[in-house]
């Protein structure tokens, strides 16, 4: 053949295996046998290696073919990512709806919903990004506006087309998920190797795309659903429901369950019907997706600060399960509070074996009547939080053990207090190994000093390992100190190093959260921040001085001058500033607002809530998060709750309160 003919060759071959691929993967109906498939493949990659000139960049090779990663690159979404709202009652069902539809006839459209209704995949949400038809990059949701760049990882996935049937640009929405008896497989491979074994199929979905490895995810066989077309470059449908037909034509896989419901009544029949037939299904799913099905109505209804209006996930009760408590173990929180924890006969509950659930305080042991040994319910709220809601009295043998507080600390023996008015009891040794190790966790948390990739495990490891006594020492490790820990290496170790040394520089209001201080969070630590605008200000306050300012009472006034007084406190402090941590310099605030405080409730038509707080907290405003005579202003936006009829009531009682719109607040800020 000549060179002409090769490369011809190579691109017939090329979309004859992308053919097959689309037959067995996406329709489930595969029209050759896997020899002839595997021959053509060999045939192609054999051509490949021979004249890697005419190798096509989107081959169908290269799903298994990419290089290892060093790290995963961030990635900016173009659109942002939402989650969803989520409702576990139908009554939350006709609720939603009763609200959408409100919205609706206030911009003068009366029209029945009807909506169309998926399955809710149990698995990892990726957004796919097409030019021209063809693939270019893919990425994990993240935190919505910033994920994670997955592009090898996804080319893995065999149902999910490179090249699509038309020439289009595109961002598209889904859900890699893993086949029940393709976990079973995994977890018996790992099991023999002495892994640890992935507890569900999201689980092992989401820590298989999080290779850095791509070949490795090959291994695994994960599969892919597609529901959403976002920033298409032809005219969109008119309905959810053809969107979903848009996408299987253009060579997606797209789940064959969904349904067109045209009432709620037929809403709540595919629920009952899915909560009975969930697995029956290879794959894991959680509840249902609810979405308006005229697709311009889901552009009038639009977003609230964190979800689609026009959609709604409604989740399958939480599973329950019995089991035996065998022990209850207590352990000591950030600011040494004592929690009880049951230890249980390891069961599997939503698909993850759960040995352990919280039983918040003593109260909640009464309240459960609960002994050591007795049968309980335990279920998964959400599928995520283990928790025991029921004891099953009559299965008492007579050998169950009382629950009682112990004498003194689980983990330094130092004596136990319980506050007036307080349920839970406090280890009184401030330098207890257990409060350190929480103090830690949440000194490099995110509204805190924000350290990437330092999480619980490897607190616990340098604790252990002696490398650091409280969060200042983590401002003086090195690379080699951390080398010879567990599953660190060089590359690792620097990353880790570098993350602590940017976040050296720090806002006031995260330093002060940051410390841990009992009853200062973060809204009071930015009242702080505003109020006092440095660190060395702050540190020889009053409680009088504290008690001024509007939302500190005595308590939080007390407690701030108590552990500022305290000796080791200030050294603490001491050692961080000769670490070299610096709090960046406060911006000096307009005072336009001084003296006014404002309240929120609602959603405002274009300022998340967090951004219209700060706007006035700039402006020399205050923000408070209950209505009462102080308050100068409630910023009443969509959906205003009791709130709005509180501030109300004291307007007709001659408060000097006003309520205004995101509109009206923009004026006085502009002013």
């Amino acid at each position: 053949m000549t060179t002409a003919d090769i490369k011809k060759r190579m691109v017939k071959l090329a979309q004859q295996i992308n053919d097959y691929r689309y037959q067995y993967h996406v329709l489930d109906a595969p029209q050759v046998d896997d020899q002839v498939y595997d021959s053509l493949t060999q045939e192609l990659k054999k051509l490949e290696e021979q004249y890697p000139a005419f190798k096509s960049l989107n081959s169908p090779l290269i799903r298994v073919g990419g290089q290892p990663l060093k790290r995963f690159v961030k990635v900016k979404h173009q659109i942002r990512q939402y989650s969803l709202q989520d409702a576990f009652q139908f009554s939350a069902v006709v609720e939603w709806s009763k609200r959408i539809e409100n919205i609706l006839r206030q911009e003068g459209i009366n029209e029945k919903l009807d909506y169309c209704v998926e399955l809710k995949i149990d698995g990892l949400k990726i957004i796919v990004t097409y030019q021209n038809g063809v693939f270019q990059k893919g990425a994990t949701r993240g935190d919505g506006v910033i994920g994670e760049d997955v592009s090898e990882q996804l080319k893995t996935i065999h149902s999910l087309p490179l090249i699509l049937s038309q020439k289009i640009n595109a961002i598209v929405v889904g859900e890699a998920w893993l086949d029940n008896n393709k976990l079973n497989k995994i977890n018996e491979q790992r099991r023999q190797r002495g892994e640890s074994l992935f507890a569900n199929t999201r689980n092992a979905a989401a820590g298989s795309i999080r290779q850095l490895n791509p070949q490795v995810t090959a291994t695994r066989g994960l599969d892919s659903f597609f529901y959403d077309l976002e920033d298409l470059s032809v005219t969109r449908p008119a309905t959810q429901v053809a969107e979903l037909a848009l996408l299987a034509g253009l060579g997606f896989p797209v789940n064959k369950h969904h349904r067109h419901c045209a009432s709620l009544a037929e809403v709540q029949d595919a629920y009952q019907y899915w909560q009975q037939h969930k697995k029956q299904e290879p794959y894991g799913i959680d509840g249902l997706v609810i979405k308006v099905n005229s697709l311009k109505l889901q552009k009038i209804l639009g977003f609230t600060g964190k979800a689609p209006r026009w959609a709604l996930a409604y989740k399958f009760p939480a599973e329950k399960v019995t089991t035996r408590v065998l022990d209850v173990i207590w352990q000591v929180g950030r600011v040494g509070t004592i929690t009880p924890v049951a230890v249980l006969e390891p069961v599997v509950v939503a698909g993850s074996t759960v040995s352990r659930a919280t039983l918040h305080n003593l109260d909640e042991i009464k309240r459960l009547n609960l002994r050591i040994g007795d049968t309980v319910v335990v279920q998964k709220a959400g599928d995520v939080i283990p928790d025991i809601v029921e004891t099953l009295i009559k299965l008492r043998t007579g050998q169950e053990k009382k629950i009682f507080i112990p004498r003194c600390c689980p983990i330094c023996s130092s004596a136990l207090v319980q506050p007036t008015g307080e349920v839970n009891y406090y280890c009184t040794n401030k330098k207890c190994f257990a409060v350190e190790n929480e103090k830690i966790i949440h000194f490099v948390s995110r509204p805190a000093f924000n350290i990437e990739g330092l999480g619980p495990k490897i607190i616990g490891q340098l604790i252990n390992k002696g490398l650091i006594s409280s969060a200042a020492d983590l401002f003086l490790l090195k690379t080699g100190d951390l080398e010879p820990l567990e599953r660190f290496a060089e590359k690792s170790s620097s990353n880790l190093v570098q993350s602590i040394e940017q976040a050296k520089k720090i806002n006031l209001a995260n330093f002060i959260y940051a410390l841990g201080i009992r009853h200062v969070g973060m809204e009071t630590a930015i009242l702080l921040a505003n109020h006092w605008h440095s660190w060395s200000a702050l540190q020889s306050v009053t409680s009088v001085q504290l008690e001024s300012v509007y939302e500190v009472g005595s308590k939080i006034a007390s407690s701030l001058v108590s552990w500022l007084a305290n000796r080791h406190n200030q050294k603490f402090v001491e050692c961080l500033f000769t670490a070299g941590v610096q709090i960046n310099k406060a911006m000096i605030k307009e005072n336009k607002l001084a003296g006014q405080t404002f309240v929120f409730t609602g959603t405002l038509p274009t300022l998340d809530r967090d951004q219209a707080k700060d706007l006035v907290r700039v402006a020399g405003g205050k923000v408070s998060s209950s209505v009462s005579a102080k308050t100068t202003y409630l910023v009443a936006g969509h959906e205003s709750g009791s709130k709005l009829q509180q501030a109300e009531k004291l307007i007709k009682k001659g408060a000097a309160l006003k309520i205004i719109s995101e509109a009206d607040l923009q004026k006085l800020l502009s002013a």
